[in-house]
């Protein structure tokens, strides 16, 4: 394998110096992406399950107040369920990143010529030198903990984990879960007859899907109006599909 020699291969690189004149610019990039997620992963399952679940028992129940206590009993088992998944998730996110980086430092300490090697191999692929990679090599190599840092964001492509994260992917899930079951839930706690109901469930969870749908695409760049109809065609397929599942096993 193809080894530089920083001493005798390249020469150093001579930069003239460079003043900005122009104002700073400020980039409206959106960076939340990760409670984006959450919030999808959450609203979408609290959208439809508790919907697949009222619509289920309204067949064979015509309380509403019976409807009402199990769709609740759902959500707070979900909430809790899909909570504990993110927070679960995040936590194994943060110890992976923490064992590559321990097993990073320890390549730099032990071998740090073939450590060099391949940040040059990195930032090649972005089209650098030799020549002009070396100011950087040489720098990265004089602060050891953005050396770490480099390797674990361009070679192996893995973030910081935030310290917070796993608890507020569990609030973020487990909120968004119950805000979106409480949606399809909400006509049942106004009229005695679950039958009546259903059509208001119906409407409110489309209209839902359709809202949330138009405000993630506004967040995330996308066509609002696309994501909108797309998250609407998403979730009426999952919910149909859970509520079928749900009468199948009634009348089972």
């Amino acid at each position: 394998m193809r080894r530089l020699h920083y001493t005798t291969a390249m020469q150093e690189a001579t930069h003239a110096p460079h003043t900005h004149t122009h104002d700073p610019h400020i980039e409206g990039h959106f960076e939340s992406t990760a409670t984006v997620r959450d919030i999808v992963i959450g609203l979408s399952d609290g959208l439809t399950v508790p919907f697949a679940l009222a619509a289920g028992l309204t067949g064979a129940i015509a309380s509403s107040g019976i409807v009402v206590t199990a769709g609740l009993a759902e959500i707070a088992a979900g909430a809790i369920a899909m909570g504990l998944g993110g927070y679960l998730a995040a936590r194994s996110d943060a110890e992976h990143y923490a064992h590559e980086r321990e097993r990073e430092v320890r390549e730099i300490d032990e071998k740090p010529e073939a450590e060099m090697y391949e940040v040059v191999e990195s930032l090649e692929r972005y089209g650098l030198s030799p020549e002009e990679c070396r100011p950087i090599v040489e720098s990265l190599r004089a602060h050891p903990d953005a050396w770490a840092d480099f390797m674990m964001r361009f070679e192996l492509g893995l973030e910081k984990p935030d310290p917070g994260r796993a608890l507020a992917s569990a609030c973020t899930i487990g909120g968004a879960y119950i805000a979106g079951g409480l949606v399809p839930l909400a006509p049942y706690f106004f009229t005695e007859t679950s039958s009546k109901a259903l059509g208001a469930s119906v409407a409110m969870t489309a209209t839902a899907l359709v809202i949330f749908g138009y405000v993630k695409g506004t967040f995330t760049g996308a066509r609002p109006v696309r994501s909108a109809f797309q998250t609407l065609l998403i979730g009426s397929l999952a919910a149909a599909a859970a509520f079928t599942i749900a009468r199948l096993v009634q009348g089972a």
